[in-house]
């Protein structure tokens, strides 16, 4: 696009120039400012009579190349008018014809034209109270004209409501004593404009709302007066206005006090504490200051100092430690048309506490009404309690059931921030996933919002999954201690201030993706049911569980495929000591093109029209690399190469060299492979069955039967599809195996390895597939042979898999387990989990002891036996 000529104006060039080049502006507003041009008369609608909006509404017409603004309504810019005859109004020269005569002339000839309908108040409206803190009347004589235009003309005229944001920063409920000098922050004087431009430069944004054309409005309003239309049209386009609006600053925050006293005054909570205190006054009191007492705890309260002091921190620390964050555009627009219609509850996947920070990091950049987050109150330790707080952050404990009053609270909070329409951030998970995996849904807090979403009818609610990706954790490191079985650490200032070594790495890039959105009416739906039902506790439980579950499905679908996950799912599968740099290539490739047949998404970086990108294999070895997670060495020497003297790693890295995992790492890089682990878990499982013993060519309904008692063994370690039975899903692997050439069916009814695809036999792919899946067969035979310590006696689950970690340790050890990542508590965990649904084990005053079907030494051999025979495969497999 060709530079546009700047005005003649030398102040208005230095204006222009300086300020409004910043304004962010949609693409799609251009485009669809031209389109309505060619339609008809542009007339942009404007709230509030303000001279700054004005002059950058003319800088981005000029800018862009579209029709220019030939009226605007009583501004009296004088010199600084881009009008002409903008000197006559500094000497005070009588207009010769009428407002209404100019905004005529200036539609036929074809320009556009600006129309503001408010007038701020002024400081006496204001002081006296005239105003009611709320705008004048300025356009409505205008409009009226633009009525009467529209009657006497074919060609249509536009209304595009047009809002400028100088702040993105919500308003307050409540007046400030500088309101009378800069105007309230809803009815904005100049000189608070720009002040909020200058402290708030980098997200100034334009917004357009949805266009009304007269000619279309009129002949569907047909009777009315002019008077009741112009009414009519000041009220469709405020409305416009301040939804454009809304989608940006959000809703305005009451003061912390005030919103305290809002929540305790809610029926339900009123009636939870008058129940428990009965007729004792003194046990009313006690328990209301209990209440509030809570409240301060948990309550957030966003500071907009706070907030612009972390954007800048966040701005150095995210560019030093990751390469950069690759956001969803599609996902994120289509969150931007939701907010302003409806309350949003984010739900965001939950592996690191990074997570806090980024969807308000992405918020705040792309212009967005930061999110309330619910955190746990592990994170409100001094100082990053009162920055989280300020930050958006409400604090509840991890568990609180039993607790009804402290229940009762948390729901009327919650309540009241879905009234008020802010937007909450929820981690479904509950807690950090270790693993990279996502963990079962904790549905505690989910069933609050959705409640609190039915006791408000006229509130739109919308729940919206979010994958939060990240090719390397920065917790890693401690994450790998406590899955091997060391204690977590406690969340303190002190491990804070140690946190200070993540600096020192890289990280790769951050991935954000957005899931489909859904609703508790959509959610109904799916279960056949309406609203009348939800009376029943059952059929309630049955829509939060539905949408928790239709939530972490969506979570992995959008999961985006990274360089750091696939290049850790091919160095983890392969089952040789050390690979080769073109070999992991290879390998990369092959498992990306079956990632993009399975429709997974892939990031811009990790491959360009479906193929894998050479140079993000490279990123994530020297990622990996700098993490000490894998060694790089060429063929004939006997040590591993150093860092250079430059400290560049990636000198050693491309052709010629080998990788390899030192063993203890192996459960670091496992973080990033299980990112994507789902996208293989049916083909895996379909593989084990065909490969294990006696081997290929095994008949189709043993292989069915296998698969079927893998799915059931693993139920608490995958998530597996929820919208169709077992026999549907296994047919359908079969034959999405059998179309890539990985499996063949003979005619006898048997399943055999395929051709295979890509350079690579059926029995490769068969193999590669159990290669991904190995390390939790595994661990399950761990947790297995952890069974025989309760021979002797009952322990707890804590005792149990300390001494199961143990076993696992001897086993990797004496060579009977080829993959150090099985050695995992979560993997235990799970396992004891399925073998209590097995009923090898149940559970009594909180211990485990072997049932009675199963409490000899040779009962818990064959549970081992039983699992060891998935990996028991011939040599020829």
């Amino acid at each position: 696009m060709s530079q546009p000529p700047l005005p003649s104006n030398p102040a208005l060039r230095v204006l222009y120039s300086w300020f409004f080049d910043n304004i962010h502006v949609d693409d799609t507003w251009v485009k669809q400012v031209r389109e309505l041009a060619q339609r008809g008369s542009v007339v942009y609608v404007l709230r509030n009579l303000n001279p700054v909006d004005f002059l950058a509404l003319d800088h981005l017409t000029k800018r862009y190349d579209l029709p220019q603004v030939g009226f605007v309504n009583d501004l009296r810019l004088g010199v600084l008018s881009p009008l002409p005859g903008g000197w006559k109004q500094l000497i005070g020269a009588k207009r010769k014809i009428t407002p209404a005569e100019e905004l005529r002339t200036a539609l036929r000839t074809g320009d556009s034209a600006a129309l503001f309908l408010k007038r701020p108040p002024s400081m006496m409206d204001i002081a006296g109270g005239a105003s009611g803190n709320r705008g004048l009347k300025e356009g409505d004589e205008l409009l009226a004209t633009l009525v009467d235009m529209q009657r006497k003309s074919d060609r249509p005229i536009l209304l595009v409501p047009q809002v400028f944001l100088w702040s993105n920063r919500p308003d307050t409920h409540g007046s400030h004593f500088l309101d009378v000098f800069f105007g309230p922050r809803e009815w904005p004087s100049p000189a608070r404009t720009i002040a909020q431009f200058l402290y708030n430069y980098k997200h100034v944004v334009m917004r357009a709302g949805e266009p009304l054309p007269l000619d279309e409005y009129l002949e569907e309003h047909v009777g009315p007066t002019d008077e009741t239309h112009v009414r009519r049209i000041i009220y469709v386009m405020l409305r416009r206005l301040e939804r454009e609006r809304h989608a940006v600053t959000g809703p305005a925050l009451a003061p912390p006090d005030r919103q305290r006293s809002q929540v305790l005054r809610s029926p339900k909570l009123q009636q939870i504490i008058a129940h428990m205190a009965g007729d004792k006054q003194e046990d009313r009191y006690a328990l209301t200051r209990q209440t509030l007492s809570s409240l301060r705890s948990m309550q957030a309260t966003p500071d907009g100092a706070t907030i612009k002091a972390l954007e800048v921190l966040l701005d150095r620390v995210f560019h030093r430690i990751y390469a950069g964050i690759d956001v969803d555009r599609e996902g994120l627009e289509a969150l931007r048309e939701r907010t302003k219609e409806a309350t949003l509850v984010l739900l965001p996947s939950h592996k690191s506490h990074v997570d806090y920070l980024v969807l308000s990091y992405i918020f705040n950049y792309e212009n967005l009404s930061l999110p309330f987050i619910a955190a746990g109150d592990n994170l409100s330790f001094f100082p990053l309690g009162i920055v989280l707080r300020r930050a958006g952050a409400f604090f509840i404990r991890r568990q609180f059931s039993g607790d009804r009053l402290y229940s009762a609270t948390v729901e009327a909070y919650v309540r009241r921030l879905i009234r008020d329409g802010h937007t909450i951030e929820v981690f479904i998970e509950g807690g950090r996933s270790r693993t990279g995996k996502l963990m079962r849904p904790h549905v505690g807090l989910l069933a609050m919002l959705i409640d609190a979403a039915l006791a408000i009818p006229n509130k739109k609610v919308v729940f919206v999954p979010i994958s939060i990706g990240y090719e390397r954790i920065v917790e890693t490191s401690s994450y790998g201690k406590e899955l091997i079985g060391g204690e977590k650490n406690k969340e303190d200032a002190a491990g804070l201030f140690k946190s200070t070594e993540v600096l020192r790495h890289r990280y790769g890039r951050i991935n954000v993706q957005f899931g489909q959105h859904l609703s508790i009416e959509s959610t109904l739906g799916d279960l056949d049911l309406d609203k009348d039902d939800l009376h029943s506790p059952a059929r309630r439980r049955s829509v939060v569980t539905r949408l928790a579950n239709r939530t972490m499905e969506e979570i992995n679908r959008v999961t985006a495929v990274t360089p750091g996950s696939i290049t850790a799912i091919a160095l983890l599968s392969d089952e040789r000591r050390s690979i080769a740099h073109e070999e992991l290539v290879l390998r990369a490739k092959q498992l990306l093109r079956f990632l993009v047949s399975m429709n997974a998404r892939v990031t811009p970086r990790t491959a360009v029209d479906g193929e894998l990108r050479e140079e993000a294999v490279n990123e994530a070895v020297e990622m990996f690399v700098d993490a000490e997670a894998l060694e790089v060495q060429r063929a004939g020497e006997a040590l591993p190469l150093e860092k250079g003297k430059s400290g560049d790693r990636s000198a050693n890295i491309g052709e010629g060299v080998f990788y390899r995992i030192p063993e203890r790492k192996r459960i670091e890089l496992d973080t990033s492979k299980n990112i994507i682990i789902h996208f293989f878990v049916e083909r895996a499982l379909v593989s084990m069955a065909m490969l294990m013993r006696p081997g290929l060519d095994a008949e189709e309904d043993t292989v069915r039967e296998r698969v079927r008692k893998l799915s059931e063994l693993f139920k608490h370690e995958f998530r597996f599809r929820a919208d169709a039975d077992f026999d549907t899903i296994f047919d359908q692997t079969i034959a999405a195996m059998q179309a890539n050439g990985e499996v063949v069916r003979t005619g006898d009814g048997r399943l055999d390895a395929g051709d295979g695809r890509d350079g690579w036999s059926g029995r490769v792919w068969l193999r590669t597939y159990v290669s991904i899946l190995r390390s939790f067969v595994e661990g399950y035979r761990i947790a297995a042979r952890g069974l025989g310590a309760l021979l002797k006696g009952p322990l707890s689950e804590k005792d149990l898999l300390k001494r199961s970690l143990s076993i696992g340790h001897r086993m990797y050890l004496s060579g009977e387990l080829e993959r150090y990542e099985a050695i995992s508590k979560p993997i235990l965990q799970n396992a004891l989990h399925a073998f209590k649904d097995e009923g090898y084990i149940q559970a009594r005053d909180n211990k485990f002891t072997l049932t009675t079907s199963f409490s000899s030494a040779e009962a818990v051999r064959a549970i081992e036996g039983r699992i060891a025979g998935y990996l028991d495969m011939t040599p020829e497999a």
